[in-house]
């Protein structure tokens, strides 16, 4: 009998943000995986530190953060095939995920490659558009709305047609094309509609409106959110971070 997969959506930092279902799988599991950078510490594996067992077998899946491509395709394939081992052996794995695992989430590419030979089960988390929503201290859509999700990284002509066709918006991945996103909005007249979270639910988040930020690159785990359907919701005129 093989192990079964879990992957684990453990929300947008705050370990108080996990579910009780995620808490139970984690404290109880003899072996967890995650994503790890290249250098420096798991953002996954620090979210639930506080309750992975000791005696835990860890599995870190490196996978290198720069903006020069790396071959992907070899990290998670190497990772599944060492996954697919401890579940052969009838071991179950736990997969710890940032945010949600289905949602531009990295265990994704675990579940394509395993989910044909292994039972797999996913844990649902807080993802970072209703975090970020929550900072803001605004409703994210509403009724009839259109919600759209858009990553930072795309052509300016691409976001300006779907900001254009939408009521909320989300734009994700904001990093360093965040000098580029403020001037195409400014250009849209929609600055002082949209407000900006970073590290959302951590000790270090930030929350302003887009039109009070003063920087001109983000980390990676950001976010700007805009709204300009029917509700009379503005943001508050300021904040505290």
């Amino acid at each position: 009998m093989t192990g079964k997969l879990y992957g684990i959506g453990l929300g947008p930092g705050d370990p108080e943000l996990m579910t009780l279902k995620a808490h139970r799988l984690i404290y109880s599991a003899k072996v967890v995986a995650y994503p790890a950078p290249d250098s420096g510490e798991s953002f996954a594996r620090s979210i639930a530190s506080g309750i992975i067992p000791a005696e835990a077998r860890e599995i870190p899946i490196i996978v290198p953060m720069r903006v020069e491509r790396f071959p992907a395709k070899e990290i998670y394939d190497k990772a599944a095939e060492e996954i697919a081992a401890v579940l052969s052996s009838g071991e179950d794995v736990v997969t710890l995920c940032e945010g949600d695992p289905f949602f531009y989430g990295s265990f994704m590419y675990l579940f394509e490659r395993l989910s044909e030979h292994f039972s797999i089960e996913i844990v649902p988390g807080v993802t970072s558009l209703t975090a970020c929503a929550a900072q803001l201290q605004r409703p994210l859509t509403s009724r009839n709305d259109v919600l759209t999700v858009i990553p930072g990284p795309l052509p300016d002509a691409e976001i300006e047609r779907k900001v254009a066709n939408a009521q909320a918006v989300a734009i994700m991945k904001v990093g360093r094309h965040l000098a580029r996103l403020k001037a195409l909005l400014a250009r849209m007249g929609l600055l002082d509609k949209a407000g900006y979270v970073e590290r959302a639910s951590l000790a270090e988040q930030k929350v302003h409106r887009l039109v009070d930020l003063d920087a001109d690159a983000a980390p990676y785990f950001s976010m700007i959110l805009i709204y300009k359907g029917d509700e009379a919701w503005t943001l508050p005129p300021s904040f505290s971070s």
